[in-house]
């Protein structure tokens, strides 16, 4: 594909993104958008999907602008290593992203970051993050991972959302509009899917 389709798909995507993101995202008491996509685990892709993940409990769906960079890197490490109490919650994690399923597959495996414990779903084209209301755009320059690997994808915004056994959305949490850590993200999504397990 030439440069010039190239930025023009791009332009493209992003700008049904922003569009998507200026209406009002999902709020708590509504009905959470259902989605599948492309996903890896443990260095595996697959299907993801949430309507099957809501028939086992409650899910936390969180957006995340990139793997390999420093504020991803930390809230995968920090899901990672608090992931048996979102189990004992009877909670699923799903990390979303637009990142390529070969970036994933290698972030998900990696012990740094998410180590198996896991998935994160590839949302090239945005589509799902329009549906949640996440805004996304496309990092300035040349813009480089942790690795030295230049990213060409648009960073979403970091969102979560916390959806329960019924498919309505409990919690949400911005980085943007509540001021929070990568790891507050992981703490607050915790505290909501333990009081809706009541453990």
């Amino acid at each position: 594909m030439n440069r010039t389709i190239q930025q023009a798909l791009w332009g493209a995507a992003i700008a049904a993104a922003m569009t998507a993101g200026a209406m009002a995202a999902p709020a708590p008491g509504q009905k959470a958008p259902l989605f599948t996509a492309r996903a890896a685990q443990d260095g595996k892709d697959f299907t993801f999907s949430l309507r099957q993940a809501l028939a086992k409990g409650p899910v936390v769906v969180y957006f995340f602008p990139s793997a390999f960079t420093q504020g991803c890197d930390i809230e995968a490490h920090t899901f990672a290593q608090e992931k048996a109490k979102f189990i004992a919650a009877g909670a699923t994690i799903i990390g979303v992203s637009a990142d390529s399923i070969p970036r994933l597959n290698a972030f998900s495996k990696s012990p740094l970051y998410c180590a198996g414990q896991f998935a994160v779903a590839s949302d090239p084209s945005l589509r799902i993050a329009g549906e949640y209301g996440v805004k996304a755009v496309r990092p300035k320059g040349v813009f480089k991972d942790v690795r030295g690997v230049v990213i060409h994808h648009a960073f979403m915004n970091r969102e979560t959302f916390v959806i329960n056994r019924q498919g309505r959305i409990v919690a949400t949490f911005s980085t943007s509009a509540d001021h929070i850590s990568p790891q507050q993200h992981v703490a607050k999504a915790l505290a909501v899917v333990r009081t809706l397990s009541g453990k």
